[in-house]
């Protein structure tokens, strides 16, 4: 029997895009892409990958897990005590692609990284469809 309060939580995301997952897949891989709307980071999109995102405020540290490009990405995420995983994931539609972003690992005594993903994660996602549109 589980306890419920000992479980983790997560926080997902979902976004039809009118953009093929090719393009998407860029800004979500590439460095320069990924400043622009997320944080500055050295991340390259092979398995094993150590990197990290940086900001005024921090560092979060990274590993990539997964990368099926074109369909899936995902790395861990680990600052201030939080030790998570991201995971995006690109599913064609008729008029562009469904993005599904999951941050999981959220423990009960997290509840400010909690409330600071939900509020957070869709700015972030805003911000990736103006680089999108520019691009």
């Amino acid at each position: 029997m589980t306890d419920a309060a000992t479980q983790s939580r997560s926080v997902t995301v979902k976004r039809e895009l009118a953009f093929p997952p090719e393009k998407i897949w860029r800004a979500l891989t590439q460095p320069h892409l990924i400043g622009e709307w997320l944080m500055q980071t050295d991340f390259q999109p092979h398995n094993g990958h150590d990197f990290a995102f940086t900001a005024e405020w921090g560092r979060i540290e990274c590993q990539v897990l997964a990368c099926e490009p074109n369909r899936q990405l995902s790395y861990s995420w680990v600052s201030q005590g939080l030790d998570s995983v991201v995971t995006w994931t690109l599913v064609p539609t008729g008029t562009g692609t469904l993005l599904t972003m999951e941050q999981t690992g959220f423990q009960p005594d997290q509840r400010q990284a909690h409330m600071g993903a939900i509020a957070g994660w869709p700015r972030f996602l805003d911000q990736l469809e103006n680089v999108l549109r520019r691009l």
